[in-house]
């Protein structure tokens, strides 16, 4: 247990059972009245984002959420299996936790997965990846460096918007929070 003035951002709050985490917290003294803490909280399973006040010095019921370095090993049909550097132990994390992330997702790729009572909650890639262009149309004669991007095939098999002088085999640079082309890669 603790109180809302011990709140900070990314704390994980149990309300009614489900998992918050404090995006961003803001005591207010008014000039009449008592104080109050206004957050903001976004569900750590669904993503969803609200706004809650609660009254200053309130009890609010805090989650011990493990977050742990791990390496991506493999799929496994549905699942996707991680092993924890530290200790070598392999967990299962099944298709829904891991989302769109597996979109960028390269085995041996390092991540972050945080866990609740044994169950990953969810996973988090780094920002970006450097993946190999599996398939992209050849850019048009007349088409400029500039301007226009076509649809590319990642080597896991994720879809991104290139610009047309990228073609295929090439190693590029991929923002893992929006599928952002950042860049070709150097080899």
């Amino acid at each position: 247990m603790a109180t809302t003035n011990d709140l900070k951002n990314g704390l994980v709050l149990n309300l009614d059972g489900q998992l918050w985490s404090v995006v961003n917290f803001q005591h207010v003294k008014p000039g009449k009245g008592g104080a109050f803490v206004r957050t903001t909280l976004k569900h750590v399973l669904s993503g969803k984002v609200v706004d809650k006040t609660f009254n200053a010095g309130t009890k609010v019921e805090t989650a011990t959420v493990d977050r742990r370095t791990m390496t991506y090993l493999y799929n496994d049909g549905q699942d996707y299996v991680f092993m924890d550097g530290e200790t070598f132990d392999q967990i299962t994390v099944p298709s829904e936790i891991v989302g769109d992330g597996a979109n960028y997702l390269l085995e041996n790729t390092e991540v972050q997965v945080a866990i609740h009572d044994n169950t990953p909650l969810y996973v988090e890639l780094p920002t970006s990846v450097e993946l190999v262009i599996q398939h992209t149309d050849p850019g048009l004669q007349g088409d400029r460096s500039t301007g226009g991007t076509k649809p590319a095939t990642l080597e896991t098999g994720g879809q991104i918007q290139v610009p047309l002088f990228v073609t295929t085999g090439e190693k590029v640079k991929v923002d893992t929070r929006d599928g952002r082309y950042l860049g070709r890669v150097s080899s």
